[in-house]
């Protein structure tokens, strides 16, 4: 059977080139919303994290109407740290929808998700987004798109995909790259046209592969599939089984059942091939299993998602100030959480630590791991956590570490500055081409030169830089390179920070801390701009004298503090670190918090360098 009434497909693109936007025109235009309701700007970014960075972090489904045939659209994230949400989503569409800025053309990202996508043999329908940028590039763009089409093998039929020009904020789709259209209409029609209708038998045995989990206090776990084969339907007897587990198949019965209509979710009795539903009652579902009918156990296979690069350790929080902030302070409610993230979360990996309060969590990047920190901030989790290692691997018995390609978009002013960095941290030039006043650079570095170098990125290119990497491969490892060039001020007694204190504190460096600030001996509270660690303290006090009062000096003119965010954080912190994580606070602070007992360490780490 083939169902002339259905499309799924997903908008795959590179960060920021406006599929969240596009798919609001196309929920305005699908008829989703009334002539007079308001609509909320990036409506499938219902996250918090997500409307804050103006980034999509988890793939959301919505659905539209258009001529009788209703059209299942998944938005998935940008950003390569979040990668695997795109890999295991494309299993559930039959196209994908590819948007390219028509100002930046093909990144690391495009190449990346459009690997993944032609990997399936979806078919391509490319979209040239953004065609209003006065930057625009619309004679070129085609012509690199075909190009990448060509360098990751596209067959005939997907290097002759229809190109749109767009501009997802207008609301406007044409063909013609000199001629805006007035709607959305040339794009729905050509997903109708090429993106093939979800095929099977609707009569046959029951399969359905589950791509995405949702949790709902009420239902528990909700899983989220695309039927391959058969009925499916409510109060149902079912089993799940997964292709890559050895586990014997468990029975279940399906509660209640959803499909996606626009924003919502609606309330359906039975569902068939092709149909993306969601479904409560099946307990400890997971990512890749397949529900099946009970007289025909055949699990689907589940697309293999890449390895995690990136590995932290968590802890639990055994600082001075430890408890004061959060609700769930222990090991095992640390454990619980990260375990818990690990079913909706394909890309993440979390094993035990050395001692039983600490975790190695393993992910695709920075981003990928401190969103994870933030929101387990957000719901009242404390724990201090160390900086990122990647993760090695031994092909054919040599030492290979990540390689990720980098693209830079610098003005050519900046150019000389940015490839003496790169070059210092291992960098290889791999392409350079001239835009006007930019130039475009392309380079293949290990991930681990990269700590620490897109604050100093936007500090060179006076924030006028934009920087992008995505894991390219494996390479044999490219040997000791020093990444961070400065130290750290240590508060060297606890209390209060003083205006006093923090002058003469100051003149050694910046400050990340300000006044009433309360510190603890190990704390850093700025930093020092040669190597080594400098003891200050800024809690000192100015005493009062039988001459004078306290407040009778000149007047203390205090620099503002630098602001540690979270990302920050992380990158600059080193090896004998830790960043302690509240509801409330971020803080910066040794592993050994004596004075003594840290010197004593880092002698003794010295001499054995030395042997």
């Amino acid at each position: 059977m083939k169902r002339t009434d259905l499309r799924n497909v997903a908008i795959i693109a590179h960060v920021d080139h406006g599929k969240t936007t596009l798919v609001d025109e196309m929920l305005r235009q699908g008829g989703v919303y009334r002539e007079n309701q308001a609509m909320t700007e990036r409506v499938m970014d219902s996250g918090d994290i997500e409307r804050e960075r103006g980034i999509t972090i988890l793939a959301k489904n919505t659905a539209v109407h258009y001529n009788g045939v209703k059209i299942n659209i998944v938005d998935t994230p940008g950003h390569a740290d979040f990668g695997g949400e795109v890999e295991r989503i494309l299993k559930m569409v039959n196209g994908v929808i590819l948007l390219v800025d028509a100002a930046e053309g093909p990144m690391p990202q495009t190449r990346f998700v459009l690997e993944r996508a032609l990997a399936l043999n979806h078919r391509v329908i490319v979209v040239v987004n953004k065609i209003d940028r006065p930057d625009a590039r619309l004679d070129e763009i085609e012509d690199e798109v075909l190009e990448l089409l060509m360098e990751l093998d596209a067959t005939d039929e997907q290097l002759d995909s229809p190109i749109l020009y767009c501009s997802g904020r207008a609301g406007t789709a044409s063909f013609d790259a000199h001629t805006p259209g007035t709607d959305l209409r040339p794009l729905f029609d050509t997903i109708l046209d090429y993106i093939p209708a979800p095929e099977g038998d609707e009569n046959g045995e029951l399969q359905l592969l589950v791509s995405s989990i949702d949790y709902n206090s009420f239902v528990g776990r909700i899983g989220i599939g695309r039927i391959e084969r058969g009925t499916l339907k409510q109060n149902q007897d079912v089993m799940i089984t997964n292709f890559h587990s050895e586990e014997a198949p468990r029975r279940a019965r399906i509660v209640s059942m959803y499909q996606f209509d626009g924003l919502n979710r609606v309330a359906v009795p039975s569902a068939t091939v092709g149909d993306i539903v969601c479904f409560s009652g099946a307990e400890n579902i997971t990512i890749g299993d397949t529900v099946t009918s009970l007289t025909c156990v055949e699990p689907l296979e589940f697309v293999k998602v890449s390895e995690p690069t990136l590995e932290m350790t968590f802890s639990v929080n055994d600082s001075p100030f430890a408890g004061r902030e959060g609700k769930y302070v222990t090991s095992r409610h640390l454990r619980e959480r990260l375990y818990r993230e690990l079913l909706k979360d394909v890309s993440l990996r979390v094993t035990d630590g050395e001692t039983t309060d600490t975790f190695r969590v393993a992910g695709r990047g920075e981003m990928h791991l401190s969103i994870l920190i933030e929101t387990m901030r957000r719901e009242g989790y404390e724990l201090a956590c160390s900086n990122p290692r990647v993760l090695m691997k031994e092909i054919d018995g040599v030492k290979c570490e990540p390689i990720e390609r980098v693209t830079i978009d610098v003005p050519e002013e900046y150019m000389g500055t940015v490839m003496e960095r790169l070059g210092s941290r291992k960098g290889e030039l791999v392409d350079m081409q001239l835009r006007g006043t930019r130039q475009k650079l392309t380079y293949l570095i290990p991930t681990r030169c990269l700590f620490g170098y897109r604050s100093e990125f936007m500090t060179a290119t006076r924030g006028e830089g934009i920087i992008n990497a995505v894991f390219e491969t494996y390479a044999p490892y490219k040997g000791e390179v020093t990444m961070r060039y400065t130290g750290s001020l240590v508060a060297s007694e606890a209390g209060e920070a003083t205006s006093y204190g923090l002058y003469y504190s100051q003149e050694r460096g910046p400050l990340f801390i300000g006044v009433q600030t309360p510190v603890y001996e190990g704390m850093i509270v700025g930093e020092n701009p040669k190597m080594g660690d400098i003891e200050v303290n800024v809690c000192k006090k100015k005493h009062l004298t039988a001459i004078r009062s306290t407040g009778a000096d000149e007047a203390l003119t205090l620099v503002t503090p630098r602001q540690m965010g979270l990302e920050e954080a992380i990158e600059f912190i080193a090896d004998d670190e830790l960043i302690e994580v509240t509801p409330k606070n971020i803080r910066l602070r040794k592993t050994i918090l004596d004075t003594p007992l840290r010197k004593k360490a880092q002698a003794a780490k010295r001499n054995a360098a030395k042997q």
